[in-house]
């Protein structure tokens, strides 16, 4: 019988990976965590399918011996800026299939060039499936397909602050908020800076209208790699808006923005975060358009969802392992949107309880 290590198990994003595989997979699921009492504990709570494992993810040497051997490993350590590209460089040496739900823009060059290594190791890696890339990058790939011609897709998310917990999150939006972030602008890749580009999106309820602006994250740098499109752009925001002030006041006085201040000040948020989560929902949200035309008449898609966080990032990754292990994918590496059958994932997700809506 195989196994599967979920790396960073014993998160808020594992765990729901964690779950799903004990209900889905046949094998023994791994639960690869520096907490390894929490670990203990999550593997007794999951009976003879979990075992719970040490792993230090500042140490190649034990991410290798980690994932060594097994049919697939699932990377949920953050702040992926930091852990990514390590991660995957440690996965492609051990010669595993490897998923993670990386969604910092960041590392994102560095993963696709190990494409050729990939290959020459026999593996699959597939880099950002989650909820946001992830679920984001298969609407996106799906609009387009209902169209004959793409001009632009945007992407939005809305992060709910009583819908998240951890370290690695707050260290991820005070990343992704801060200096120039990418996008991609008539056929172009450029930076604009964090926080501009204000606008109002209606996501599912019960998130309803959220004030978005330009942030860092992966869609617009993987999305035109293997969608025609003029223009992509991601726009997101957490909510309650004060985070969002909060954050930018941060940002505007020094506090955050080089991976050390981050680190620092997210000690401190992480330490009373339970005041920052009050006044938001229990759910966070994901709203793609792709705008452009069918049958020679504009015409734009529009899909929402709406989910606690845990579960709309760690189910999909948990899917995407199961697909690695069944050899669905082909060698290399890619995006969600590059390697995965929307239609037959979405399904799956649903299957999960994770749906989409077509928005007005």
């Amino acid at each position: 019988m195989g196994r599967i290590v979920v790396l960073g198990g014993c998160g808020d994003v594992g765990s729901h990976a964690v779950r799903d595989l004990a209900e889905t997979y046949e094998g023994t699921v791994v639960i690869a965590d520096y907490r390894v009492e929490l670990a203990k504990r999550l593997a007794a709570e999951l009976g003879a399918k979990a075992e719970a494992r040490f792993v230090d993810a500042n140490s190649e040497e034990s991410l290798v011996n980690a994932m060594k051997g097994a049919d697939a490993a699932v990377g949920c350590i953050g702040p992926f800026y930091r852990y990514a590209a390590p991660v995957a460089r440690a996965a492609v040496q051990a010669g595993v299939n490897y998923v993670d739900v990386c969604d910092d823009y960041g590392p994102i060059a560095e993963l696709l060039a190990l494409d050729g290594a990939a290959r020459a190791a026999g593996m699959t890696l597939v880099t950002g499936v989650g909820w946001t890339p992830g679920l984001t990058n298969l609407l996106a790939k799906k609009g387009a397909a209902e169209l004959d011609e793409v001009d632009e897709i945007r992407v939005f998310w809305a992060g709910s602050s009583a819908d998240s917990t951890g370290l690695a999150v707050i260290m991820h939006v005070f990343y992704a908020v801060t200096g120039q972030v990418p996008t991609y602008k008539d056929g172009a890749w450029l930076d604009v800076p964090a926080g501009s580009g204000v606008e109002k999106v209606e996501f599912p309820q019960p998130l309803g209208v959220v004030r978005v602006f330009h942030c860092g994250h992966p869609e617009p740098l993987t999305i035109p790699r293997y969608l025609k499109a003029r223009t992509v752009s991601l726009k997101g925001a957490l909510v309650p808006n004060w985070n969002n002030t909060m954050a930018s006041s941060f940002a505007k006085i020094g506090l955050i923005g080089t991976p050390e201040k981050n680190r620092r000040m997210a000690k401190i948020v992480h330490a009373v975060e339970g005041v920052f989560r009050l006044g938001g929902v229990p759910a966070s949200g994901a709203r793609v358009d792709v705008i452009g035309r069918k049958g020679g008449a504009p015409c734009t898609v529009s899909f929402g969802a709406a989910e606690t966080m845990g579960k709309i990032t760690g189910i999909p990754a948990a899917i995407c392992a199961r697909w690695l292990v069944a050899g669905r994918l082909p060698k290399g590496a890619y995006a969600p949107e590059g390697c995965l059958d929307h239609e037959a994932f979405l399904e799956e997700l649903a299957m999960r309880g994770i749906t989409y809506q077509r928005m007005g």
